[in-house]
């Protein structure tokens, strides 16, 4: 990837920053996602080519990793590696600033409240649920 400068933000955005990443990012992180299959199926609407395209830039930056799917080889399971993972906390910071600003969010008062209140314990659970 050819970074545009030397910001921090700059180098996020190039990374994760076009319409789709993000969402590949969060059905893997909260949704449990983990097939090509089960990402086309999101609300969203993502076409093919765009998914198979974020997809491979995620491995290619190591946000994500696949496998082949022990159950049937020609499938493959996407995970989260480390660096994905720790993208958590800003992920918490979009759930929690849309669910403040926008009144048809689907993030609850109740999950903005947590995130605000106990983001270390809700942190946790949301990694715990990543190992299982």
């Amino acid at each position: 990837m050819k970074k545009r400068s030397n910001c921090p933000i700059s180098y996020l955005l190039d990374i994760v920053g076009d319409k789709w990443s993000l969402l590949i990012v969060r059905d893997l992180m909260f949704k449990g996602k983990c097939f090509y299959r089960e990402f086309l199926e999101s609300e969203e609407g993502m076409a093919t080519n765009i998914l198979a395209d974020r997809l491979k830039r995620l491995e290619e930056e190591k946000i994500i990793v696949s496998k082949p799917y022990p159950e049937n080889r020609t499938r493959k399971v996407y995970t989260l590696t480390k660096k994905g993972k720790d993208l958590l906390p800003i992920l918490l910071e979009i759930i929690a600033w849309s669910g403040t600003y926008d009144r048809k969010s689907g993030a609850t008062k109740e999950y903005v409240h947590r995130i605000c209140n106990d983001r270390e314990k809700l942190m946790a659970e949301v990694l715990d649920n990543l190992s299982e």
